[in-house]
């Protein structure tokens, strides 16, 4: 078995609603959800939009290798009404699951990054990891994820709800 950490977000719908929807299908199709962080509210990262993000940290156990989790959070997204990128930008979406962490392996290739490439650089992401797993150690900084937190140098509200 091995344990993948996922981050949940959105800023369209009832988030609460689809991350629940989201959670159930995470269990049906990737493995058991160990625990949740608490959700966080955040204005929009790396572009503007009027409607706040809901996120929230996912610990998951899995028989799944990391290629074919990243297959079914693909697929979740969809399933919930995630509609096809029409832009290279980042924009509002219904649901998102990105791969923070796959146990403590390094990807590189084009498809997966893992460890996720930019979770060191976003607070939203940051706080709920810190609220289950404040000693982690990103495998390819070598650092915890309090240390990150604290070096981290975005200033974004994040509210924990």
């Amino acid at each position: 078995m091995s344990n993948v950490i996922l981050l949940l977000g959105g800023n369209r719908g009832n988030s609460e609603n689809v991350f629940k929807q989201a959670l159930a299908l995470l269990e049906q199709r990737i493995g058991l959800v160990q625990r949740c962080s608490s959700l966080y509210k955040s204005p929009p990262w790396g572009f503007e939009d009027d409607q706040w993000f809901l996120n929230q940290v996912v610990f998951v156990e899995t028989r799944l290798e990391p290629q074919a989790v990243l297959v079914e959070t693909q697929q979740i997204e969809r399933d919930m009404g995630r509609k096809k990128k029409t832009t290279t930008h980042y924009e509002g979406r219904l649901l998102d699951i990105d791969i923070l962490f796959y146990d403590h392996i390094v990807i590189s290739s084009p498809l997966l990054t893992v460890p996720h490439e930019r979770l060191h650089l976003r607070r939203f992401t940051l706080l709920p990891l810190q609220e289950l797993a404040p000693d982690f150690i990103h495998p390819g900084m070598n650092k915890s994820i309090a240390t990150l937190l604290n070096e981290c140098r975005d200033e974004s509200e994040v509210i924990k709800l």
